[in-house]
C-alpha cells in the first residue's frame, strides 16, 4: 500500500496500529527489565512471574487493539463490495 497523503488526511490510513506495535516493544521491554530488578530486589518468584506473564498481558492487550483496526479493514472491504 503506497503512502498517499489525502487517504492519510481523511482517516482512511491508520497509522495507530504501527503505535501500537512500537508500544507493545517499549512495554513488554520495560516489564521484563522490572521483573528481573524484582527477581533480585525483592522476591524471586514474583519478579519471575512478572518477567514471564508481564510481556504475555501486554501482547494480548495490544492483540485486541488490533482487532478493532482489523474488524475496520473487514467492514471496509465489505461496503466496498
Amino acid at each position: 500500500m503506497s503512502f498517499n497523503f489525502k487517504d492519510f488526511s481523511d482517516f482512511k490510513f491508520m497509522i495507530t496500529p504501527v503505535f501500537i506495535k512500537i508500544i507493545f516493544w517499549i512495554c513488554a521491554v520495560i516489564i521484563f527489565i522490572y521483573g528481573l530488578y524484582i527477581m533480585v530486589t525483592f522476591q524471586f518468584l514474583q519478579g519471575l512471574i512478572m518477567a514471564i506473564l508481564g510481556p504475555i498481558a501486554v501482547r494480548i492487550y495490544c492483540e485486541l487493539l488490533i482487532v478493532i483496526f482489523k474488524i475496520h479493514e473487514g467492514i471496509e472491504k465489505l461496503v466496498e463490495k
